[in-house]
């Protein structure tokens, strides 16, 4: 283990430091990429003012370039086909000013790096606000010069959650049953306020060091790879920190849009202009340029050199840390013309990669908008493999939680939305999700009822996709006093500080109802994640009918019938309506309680407002 680290060490050093004074991203890069171009981002008193030359060797120097700012160079080069790893130097002269150099380092990339497999319907997604998940190493907790402090006590100050947590409970997470965790952003966030969440960036190339350094973002990959457990990367092109480093100095004034204002526009969030026949150029910047909120500049990936330095920070992570996914923020927030090229650049290093984008839309036709292989009216094809299914996420919540109609189920809605996957290229690849980060908790959701919860868990294992559920969730983990307060739906995991009295990791202090919630989550997920019939096979569904919803999933080998009861009293439920998919089959057991059911009297008595997942035998 000792020489892992000092491995990770050397890997992670901190390239630029020294380096007379430059500031060079990306530090370093790799031989044998299948795009041989690389764009360096030069920072350093006047290094504008001077002339450039670059050793050879290995790197062929293209263009450079000049910004409104004389503290910035961008510097054009090709890696040479038969460049090898090591040093070239790049030599800065001046007529006046002291010359300058730097050694630009070539690594060599992992074995079929390229080749990586992304996350995948195969997968179940845990999803981590690392700062509320677990505190592994104390010793970060307080870091001079980082703000805000660390207060438990406060809802919305970081509480210590750390990259060594996740590690430490890396076996809970597998033991559990989740193939993949999804973790909030880690990088450097050191703003004032607000800041735990990770959605304000302040250095793209640099964790956060409270949550600890490169190398243990690295090191954290590599031991979850061990367990068989993916990474996804959550990633944010749209806007960064107002504190991040180059605010101060910005390359050119159209880093930042309205970077010119005092007072700086806010986004109008219309996320529907983008497709809008009828809205206009102006409505279109409004949602586009505006600042999300105040503390978060807005970036302009019309700049070219910016654009090119968020693509290439994207390609970095993935080739240093071995993730296996990005999940990006906002997706529809950025100028579309460069998310197409960031997510068309990954793909292309990448082929097997998965990236999976935000588009908090509940309207289908917007969100498979952006579905890679969707031709849209307007000219406009998006790159993005996977997009978030808030559509059916939204459309099950409420009939969950609608009263029974005058007419027809309060499942119809539901029913409805999922009929809309034909506007899909592939509806196999979205994430699918009950509740996150950004949004009350299923438990808060359905107003603490369980077998509403049961129902919703049942579902989403059932429904086509990829899963994702919130830590916590797996023991009902909810903040009923406001369940709309962001820094009370992203409450502390019990067992994650040594004070908690509740321990979700081991079991302690909890209960009975976490406990059973906690046994149905780990046997879904064991289940999908051992069934491919849940994973790839066919689905099915018939119009509810007497508030009951039934759904199937199938292969080849294996028949999945899903029932869903909101009746408040045992319901029977004629069998013969199915038979397209049952056929002669006499018998079925459930999964979740390992109950048998016979189908040879042609019906089923259901339980009582609950949700049956039975393998038909």
């Amino acid at each position: 283990m000792r020489f892992i680290t000092i491995i990770l060490a050397l890997f992670s050093i901190n390239l630029w430091a020294g380096s007379d004074g430059l500031r060079v991203e990306p530090q370093y890069w790799w031989v044998g990429m299948q795009s041989p171009k690389l764009q360096l981002m030069i920072h350093g008193d006047n290094i504008g003012q001077y002339q450039v030359k670059v050793e050879q060797s290995k790197l062929e120097l293209v263009a450079v370039h000049r910004v409104d700012n004389p503290n910035y160079l961008f510097l054009d080069l090709l890696i040479k086909p038969d460049a090898d790893t090591g040093e070239s130097t790049m030599y800065f002269s001046h007529d006046t000013l002291p010359d300058k150099h730097y050694r630009y380092h070539l690594r060599k990339r992992q074995p079929d790096s390229a080749k990586r497999v992304g996350f995948n319907n195969s997968d179940v997604i845990y999803l981590i606000t690392p700062d509320r998940f677990a505190n592994g190493d104390a010793s970060n907790d307080h870091i001079e010069g980082m703000h805000p402090d660390t207060d438990i006590t406060e809802l919305g100050m970081r509480h210590g959650g750390d990259i060594q947590g996740i590690i430490d409970n890396l076996d809970y997470i597998k033991k559990m049953g989740f193939s993949a965790i999804w973790i909030c952003p880690m990088l450097e966030s050191n703003q004032v306020n607000y800041s735990y969440h990770g959605y304000a960036i302040t250095d793209y190339y640099k964790i956060d060091p409270r949550y600890g350094h490169n190398r243990d973002y690295h090191s954290l990959v590599w031991h979850a790879k061990q367990k068989g457990i993916k990474v996804i990367m959550d990633q944010v092109a749209n806007h960064a920190g107002k504190n991040h480093w180059w605010s101060n100095d910005l390359p050119s004034p159209d880093w930042y849009h309205h970077s010119d204002k005092a007072n700086k526009p806010i986004t109008n969030h219309k996320r529907t202009v983008l497709a809008d026949p009828y809205t206009t150029a102006s409505e279109k910047r409004a949602f586009s340029d505006g600042w999300f909120v105040e503390r978060m500049p807005d970036l302009n990936q019309q700049n070219p050199f910016l654009a090119n330095y968020l693509i290439q920070n994207s390609i970095w992570w993935i080739e240093y840390s071995g993730i296996q996914g990005i999940r990006q923020d906002t997706l529809s927030y950025p100028d579309p013309k460069f998310m197409n090229e960031w997510s068309k650049r990954i793909m292309a290093e990448y082929p097997n990669f998965n990236l999976v984008g935000e588009e908090w839309s509940v309207n289908p036709a917007i969100t498979s908008r952006w579905q890679r292989g969707k031709h849209n009216l307007d000219g406009f094809e998006s790159h993005f493999p996977s997009v978030m299914d808030f559509p059916n996420q939204q459309a099950f919540i409420e009939a969950l939680n609608k009263p029974k109609p005058a007419w027809g189920s309060s499942f119809d809605g539901s029913y409805e939305m999922l009929a809309n996957d034909f506007l899909y290229p592939d509806p196999f690849n979205l994430v699918t999700f009950m509740d996150n980060h950004d949004m009350p908790r299923i438990y808060d959701q359905l107003k603490g009822d369980d077998g509403l919860f049961k129902m919703a868990m049942v579902y989403l294992y059932t429904l086509r996709g990829i899963p994702q559920v919130y830590y916590g969730t797996e023991i009902n983990l909810a903040y009923p006093e406001n369940p709309h307060d962001h820094g009370g739906l992203r409450i502390d995991m019990p067992g994650g500080w040594p004070e908690h009295k509740q321990n979700a990791f081991t079991g302690e202090g909890l209960t009975a109802k976490q406990n059973q919630a906690k046994t149905l989550i780990k046997t879904l997920n064991h289940y999908r994640t051992s069934t491919p019939a849940l994973q790839n096979g066919k689905l099915y569904h018939f119009a509810p009918q007497n508030e009951i919803y039934v759904m199937f999933r199938q292969d080849q080998h294996t028949t999945v019938m899903s029932i869903f009861n909101k009746n408040e009293q045992a319901t029977e439920l004629d069998l013969s309506r199915f038979y397209e998919i049952i056929g002669d089959k006499q018998s079925a057991i459930d999964i979740i309680s390992a109950k048998p059911f016979d189908f040879t009297k042609g019906k089923l008595t259901l339980p009582a407002k609950d949700a049956l997942m039975l393998e038909i035998n």
